[in-house]
């Protein structure tokens, strides 16, 4: 199932892909661009692959045994919000969604290369510090493999309003811990909101 090619997400077991995540920036030559691919096996992403073809990077992560570059194991940042670069993915053409992305830009510096599979990449690296996607552009085969990797290098994955991360719930935030903490945990939560 993908971006350029049809499937069946009814199956029990299936490969979400996405060919050329940022296509526009291939085209123009501008190196932010992945081929992302995620196995969906009973509801869940349980791998996940993206594979930074400019550099020849693969990152990868299977459910519970971490994330990689290659074979070198990496993990999430651990800045504080003040400190963080932060990828934010919301429609701010839509009014209700100009208070998420204020309060955000208020809090955090934000950082925006058009590609989702890139982004993640940098978070689970802990070179940026949290990509948050609400009322987003992106489909399920945009976010599924980025979302394990982050989850795997040691983030929080969560969908907004919840404790738990369902790939098809298109709305949430993949974080370290203290940006999580300092978003949604607390008393003036993003989530309040939404």
């Amino acid at each position: 199932m993908g971006e350029e090619f049809g499937g069946d997400r009814k199956s029990e077991t299936f490969w979400l892909s996405d060919p050329i995540d940022g296509t526009g920036h291939f085209i123009r030559g501008i190196p932010f661009c992945t081929t992302m691919l995620a196995l969906v096996d009973k509801g869940q992403v349980a791998f996940a692959l993206i594979y930074d073809f400019v550099n020849d990077d693969v990152y990868h992560a299977e459910l519970g045994k971490g994330a990689y570059k290659n074979d070198e194991k990496i993990s999430v940042s651990d800045r504080t919000l003040q400190q963080a670069y932060l990828h934010c993915e919301v429609n701010s053409n839509k009014e209700e969604n100009r208070a998420v992305l204020s309060v955000v830009e208020n809090k955090a510096n934000l950082i925006n290369t058009l590609n989702s599979g890139f982004e993640f990449v940098l978070v689970a690296c802990g070179k940026t510090d949290g990509r948050i996607v609400y009322n987003g552009f992106g489909k399920d085969y945009d976010f599924a493999a980025g979302t394990l990797l982050v989850k795997e290098a040691g983030g929080i994955v969560r969908n907004f309003k919840s404790d738990n991360y369902d790939y098809k719930n298109l709305n949430f935030i993949a974080t370290n811990p203290k940006v999580y903490e300092e978003l949604v945990g607390s008393e003036d939560s993003i989530e309040n909101l939404m």
